[in-house]
């Protein structure tokens, strides 16, 4: 069994096999290692015993047109021709058990005073309660766009960096604006791990990684060992602070800094006939046990409906997400043709996180080791794609 490979990656999340797309295209041999059964992380596109075909999506759920560095590697990957374009859906509120348009907690003229300070108003070292509750007032912010900010990132988005929310990228307007692919995303990181310069093993617990001769050694707990000149740590930044080696302390400091969010995500999938609901994007929750309700419906099928609940983490063990989604969608328990649980985690960050990055970054230059994640550029799949590019192409130039 191989052993000695160009660049190893640790994490097959979409920053992960991003990192090993990035090195593969180069002709390097690249070996990819992932705690879990599956790969894709966040790209977890959830199937149902009995449901055939269907799947739901239980982690990321969208992708756009400004995403530039996916559309490159979905033509590199011969999927551009295979986008699904996602039908245009609102958003609810959800709010006292009612569902009501989000234009009812907009207050316009508090809106028409605060809007003209927005080009004057700079985002950078200010959170996201600071920076939107100036340009577009307070009550704005508290009754509307808080609880909407906080159902993007399922976390409270007030200390939240502003600029790291939302970053503006160039649309290609060539592509439909928000697409999916037949299998659901997690088909994008299934085709990436399957490139023959791409070796993935997934149940790989890795219990120590150090510096030998210039290069990084990999342990596995079950006793194998790989080594490379070049390795990624596309993992949380909890998690990387533990498998750094000894020589890079000053970076495992750093990352203990960032703290983590954990959601425990709820996906049904409930037979279309049983359903009264209409078809919608999904419900942004106020003052409630969950942060966000996402719905499938963006594709329809003829048999079955799917809906993601992200839900605040410990509030509700399992049993009652169930019957707390059941109540919300009207239907009874026996009405669910499956369910699955998922814990997701997300970084939360704060403002002067720019400051540990730039920390981060100093102490990785001229080193062959990188970190990528959710934690450097933002929390959408093109951020990833961006931070993974970028210590790429300082990895191998």
């Amino acid at each position: 069994m191989k052993t000695d490979f160009g660049h190893i990656v640790i994490g097959a999340g979409i920053s992960g096999l991003g990192s090993a797309h990035f090195s593969a295209r180069r002709g390097i041999q690249t070996l990819v290692l992932e705690q879990s059964a599956r790969v894709g992380g966040c790209l977890n596109s959830c199937r149902f015993p009995g449901a055939g075909d269907f799947w739901a999506e239980a982690g990321s759920h969208s992708c756009f047109n400004s995403y530039g560095i996916l559309l490159e590697i979905l033509h590199e990957l011969d999927l551009l021709d295979h986008l699904v374009e996602k039908q245009r859906l609102s958003y609810s509120l959800y709010r006292d058990g009612n569902r009501r348009s989000v234009f009812s907690a907009l207050h316009p003229l508090e809106l028409a005073i605060a809007l003209p300070r927005l080009p004057f108003t700079r985002k950078q070292g200010r959170s996201v309660a600071e920076y939107y509750s100036t340009v577009l007032g307070r009550r704005n912010y508290r009754d509307l766009f808080a609880p909407a900010f906080s159902a993007v990132i399922c976390q409270p988005a007030g200390d939240f960096p502003a600029e790291l929310l939302f970053r503006r990228k160039p649309r290609n307007k060539q592509v439909v604006r928000s697409f999916t692919l037949p299998q659901g995303l997690e088909q994008i990181a299934r085709t990436i791990a399957e490139q023959p310069a791409v070796q993935v093993k997934t149940g790989q617990t890795i219990t120590r990684v150090s510096r030998e001769d210039e290069r990084f050694v990999v342990q596995s707990a079950d006793g194998c060992s790989y080594s490379a000149a070049r390795l990624t740590l596309a993992v949380p930044p909890d998690v990387a602070a533990q498998l750094v080696p000894d020589s890079f302390a000053g970076i495992a400091g750093l990352l203990r800094k960032i703290t983590m969010s954990e959601i425990d995500s709820l996906t049904v999938c409930v037979p279309a006939s049983v359903l009264d609901l209409p078809h919608l994007a999904g419900l942004i929750a106020v003052e409630e046990d969950f942060y966000s309700m996402v719905s499938r419906d963006y594709l329809a099928d003829a048999e079955y409906r799917g809906f993601t609940f992200h839900f605040r983490h410990g509030r509700l063990d399992p049993s009652d997400r169930e019957k707390r989604a059941t109540a919300i969608l009207d239907i009874g328990m026996d009405r669910l043709a499956g369910t699955s649980h998922t814990l997701n985690r997300l970084p939360a960050l704060r403002t002067g996180h720019d400051g540990v990055v730039r920390q981060i970054d100093s102490a990785l230059s001229h080193t062959g080791l990188a970190l990528t994640g959710n934690y450097f550029c933002g929390v959408s799949i093109e951020d990833c794609l961006t931070r993974s590019r970028q210590e790429s192409l300082r990895l191998f130039g």
